[in-house]
């Protein structure tokens, strides 16, 4: 699985250069993308954009940062879900009209960017990129030529449906959005003489500033002059945060919602213990992301950490290796084993997530052949039983091995001793979050926003400002969802 992207934006008081904080702080958060990389600043008269295909540092050299002279931008780091992998789809995305222009950057996936799009092309409205970034942008410029700032954000709000995370240059003025659910997360804190917000506090942390709060859902920060604006949009019954910041995608030493990463973690390894105990010698984490899982399981049984795996972090993501002999390769590229580690031992193997079960199944094989004398997964994450629809790049239903299947099913599948998954209710406990306020549809097939065929929470359509409204196709026979098909009324 794979994050869409991260977004930075800085504003400074005086002439400070914004680059090349935009240019740390996306450096902080490479690991939410890694396909392409951007930066927009604004002079006070000027707007300049520097962006490509690849990592930070292959994107941008020392005089690539100097060029960009501004004392107030917005930064991106992509991996594409919505859009293909292209210079086009790289952002910041720019849009010049006649009142002068914007740039956007945008973390989310939107579920009705196909209808606004066809209803923008209607109105003779020309699109470069196939990204749902581009329709933000053209919608927010079409409010813009007829309100203020306020209005057009608000409007725009009531217009997208699904998950955006918004940093916006209007002018020289700093914009930031959060949409009315919070799905994705966005930050704010100070830093010298100005301020910085980004989708994680490790962003801020790099920058030595100091993080002051979440962006609320539904709200609107304005940056200008050295000061900042709250203006609280939308509000709806229910947050929607993605489970999956806490689980994966988000560094361990971030603050999400005012919860540490890393503590969330830990606290997950605990309650798996709690939920699946097993006798074995040793816990082993599948690096990078099970080891915090691995400590917190490790601490609370009183079985030994000890890692069986050893990974290289220097593999690139785009391998290519046709053959079951290539694939295997290219597991042991990845990782390898610790073999005096596992050898005639019972093994507890921790790993974030099971998505397909190929890659588990490779790895429990190499330590099997290793040595290892039993194999015993336990995973951080439910089962994931339904595709993601809002920002996660995600395999189909059919693809994901534990839609058809149950645990003993997919413990034949990846060829473990035994199989243990967190339940939904141990995750909530561990993250510290009411379960109403979490997204956890890839877990349980029910999401907070409509989707054609997918299920639906009924308290927080009642919270939708969207122009599609839901024609509702039967009750499912528990109440608090509802079946929906889209159609306009």
């Amino acid at each position: 699985m794979h994050e869409e992207c991260g977004v930075v934006g800085v504003s400074f008081q005086d002439e400070a250069p914004a680059a090349l904080s935009i240019y740390y702080a996306l450096y902080a958060l490479q690991h939410r993308g890694q396909e392409s990389a951007g930066i927009t600043v604004h002079d006070g008269t000027h707007v300049k954009t520097l962006k490509g295909m690849g990592l930070v540092p292959d994107v941008f050299d020392k005089a690539d940062i100097n060029k960009l002279r501004g004392h107030v931008g917005i930064g991106h780091v992509r991996y594409s879900t919505a859009g293909g992998s292209n210079l086009d789809n790289c952002q910041p995305l720019l849009v010049n009209f006649k009142s002068g222009n914007i740039a956007i950057a945008h973390n989310g996936n939107l579920v009705n960017s196909g209808e606004l799009r066809d209803e923008l092309e209607k109105e003779g409205r020309i699109f470069r990129s196939d990204s749902d970034t581009e329709v933000i942008a053209h919608l927010l410029v079409k409010n813009l030529m007829h309100h203020g700032l306020e209005e057009s954000v608000k409007e725009l709000l009531k217009q997208l449906e699904g998950s955006y995370s918004l940093t916006i240059l209007v002018g020289d003025k700093l914009v930031v959005v959060r949409d009315p659910l919070g799905i994705k997360p966005l930050c704010f804190g100070k830093i010298d003489n100005g301020y910085i917000v980004a989708s994680e506090s490790v962003a801020i942390d790099i920058l030595n500033g100091e993080l002051i709060r979440d962006v609320r859902p539904g709200e609107m920060l304005v940056f200008s002059n050295g000061t900042y604006e709250s203006h609280q949009l939308l509000r709806s019954n229910n947050c929607a945060h993605c489970v999956f910041e806490y689980i994966y995608f988000a560094r361990p030493d971030s603050v999400i919602e005012g919860k540490l990463v890393y503590s969330v973690r830990m606290r997950i390894g605990a309650e798996l213990f709690g939920e699946h105990p097993v006798e074995a010698d040793i816990v082993s984490p599948v690096p990078d992301s099970g080891i915090t899982y691995a400590i917190g399981f490790s601490k609370c049984s009183g079985i030994d950490y000890l890692e069986g795996l050893m990974k290289n972090r220097y593999i690139g993501r785009t391998f290519i290796m046709p053959g079951q002999d290539m694939r295997e390769t290219a597991v042991r590229l990845k990782l390898n084993t610790i073999k005096p580690n596992i050898d005639g031992k019972s093994v507890v193997l921790i790993d974030d997530s099971i998505v397909r079960g190929t890659t588990s199944r490779r790895i429990i094989d190499l330590m099997r052949k290793s040595g290892a004398r039993e194999v015993h997964m336990r995973v951080a994450s439910p089962a994931i039983i339904s595709p993601c629809y809002l920002g996660i790049d995600m395999p189909t239903r059919e693809e994901l091995v534990a839609a058809y299947k149950a645990v003993k099913g997919v413990e034949a599948v990846i060829n473990a001793d035994s199989l243990g998954y967190i339940s939904v209710e141990g995750l909530v406990r561990s993250i510290g979050i009411p379960q109403e306020d979490l997204c956890l549809g890839c877990l349980t097939g029910i999401y907070p926003v409509e989707i054609p065929g997918e299920r639906c929470y009924k308290r927080q359509l009642k919270a939708r400002c969207g122009r599609t409204r839901g024609i509702l196709r039967g009750y499912h026979s528990d109440p608090l969802f509802l079946t929906i098909n889209h159609k306009k009324v």
